[in-house]
């Protein structure tokens, strides 16, 4: 007889990513790509040179686990010019393959089954899964419409004795809202008595809006002191298949940290972790004017939409821009980004998969307008046809 070998799955409300399956539709129907996160401009020249001279110099073996020193002193340096932290480079800071690992090896290292982890809706999409894997639970508190702020009594009603970890992500992907320093007073008053963990996720830390600053929750040292604090280098450096992040903690939490790291990746891109290194010390300038850079592209998405029937929500962080669509098309969001590809070969990511419960009725995609000028060129005069 057979041996029946079909799995029991772990994550039985996950398929493919929404991301690659637009990306996906979006190369069968030859559409231009505004749906996944990601560049298509070039990588800034130095580091594609600090790079290759990085492997020319022989450093194409393993890094040492949790990242080679000179990044860290360089991130460590960043963290105390920008945000006035005090972060030890030998032990608080782990590079990651990406702020996705990092995000899912904070979970596991905090979180034990039966816990309750609080994410704030609409929220990115691999949160969840790394909660269910932990055989936690996932709570979900709506942030408020129309501009996607934090209700903070609601986060503290959330809060339970089973609460271990709060996850929350400034600039938000994919609303583009942004915290204040009020927000960071706030959460503190919330976990001041409570044993709640914090997971903030900032990759998008370099890309503000119309004269804000980040607030990290580095800047708050009673929040730093509970907090694993997740950055990105492919959002900053426009190099995403990099795939490279890291993850500041404090001690006691980045030895646990680094217990799950080491078995999941052990180690990351050596010769990139070089580059970058050498990136942030001789060319700060990049991501001090990196606000600059992104606004100009914001602000010349907007227009273009402004010839189309979508409306466009406030953008005050990230490089999405979410869009109501509603003139449009009584379609899902679902249905109508794949009718929005086919028909008219633009890609649009929906809402509606970062959300547990879509409001009922709700029209919004999201764009990513990280994109050359041509490429949102091409992208407005298919959608003026609409």
């Amino acid at each position: 007889m057979p041996v029946n070998l079909a799995l029991a799955t772990k994550l039985p409300r996950v398929g493919t990513t929404i991301f690659t399956t637009m990306s996906q539709l979006a190369a069968e129907h030859s559409a231009v790509n505004l749906g996944q996160g990601f560049p298509d401009f070039d990588v800034p020249p130095f580091l594609v040179e600090a790079l290759a001279q990085a492997m020319r110099e022989g450093h194409n073996q393993y890094a040492p686990m949790a990242g080679v020193p000179a990044l860290r002193e360089a991130i460590a340096e960043k963290a105390a010019g920008l945000y006035g932290a005090r972060v030890d480079a030998g032990s608080d800071i782990t590079v990651t393959s990406g702020a996705t690992e990092a995000i899912f090896c904070a979970v596991h290292a905090a979180v034990r089954a039966g816990d309750e982890v609080i994410v704030l809706d609409p929220c990115y999409d691999s949160y969840e899964p790394a909660i269910d894997l932990a055989g936690a639970r996932a709570v979900h508190v709506p942030l408020v419409e129309p501009d996607f702020h934090v209700d903070w009594q609601r986060v503290c009603e959330a809060i339970t004795p089973r609460t271990r970890m709060l996850i929350v992500n400034s600039p938000n992907n994919p609303t583009g809202a942004v915290f204040s320093a009020a927000d960071l007073d706030a959460l503190a008053a919330i976990l001041r008595e409570t044993r709640v963990l914090l997971l903030s996720d900032e990759v998008y830390e370099h890309i503000v809006f119309d004269g804000a600053v980040h607030q990290s929750v580095l800047r708050h040292p009673e929040l730093a002191a509970r907090s694993f604090v997740v950055s990105s280098f492919g959002k900053t450096y426009h190099c995403t298949g990099w795939k490279l992040g890291h993850c500041i903690a404090p001690p006691a939490l980045s030895a646990e940290f680094r217990k799950v790291h080491q078995y999941v990746t052990f180690c990351s891109f050596n010769p990139a972790q070089h580059a970058l290194a050498r990136m942030m010390r001789e060319h700060p300038e990049h991501h001090l004017e990196l606000p600059a850079f992104y606004q100009d592209k914001r602000d010349r998405f907007r227009a273009l939409l402004a010839d189309t029937p979508f409306r466009p929500l406030p953008v005050a962080g990230t490089y999405f821009q979410l869009a109501d669509y509603s003139a449009i098309s009584d379609l899902d969001d679902l249905a109508f980004c794949r009718w929005l590809t086919v028909e008219k070969g633009v890609t649009a990511i929906p809402l509606s998969p970062f959300l547990a419960e879509p409001p009922p009725g709700q029209r919004l995609v999201r764009f990513c307008f990280a994109k050359s000028d041509a490429t949102q060129q091409a992208a407005a005069e298919r959608l003026r046809t609409l």
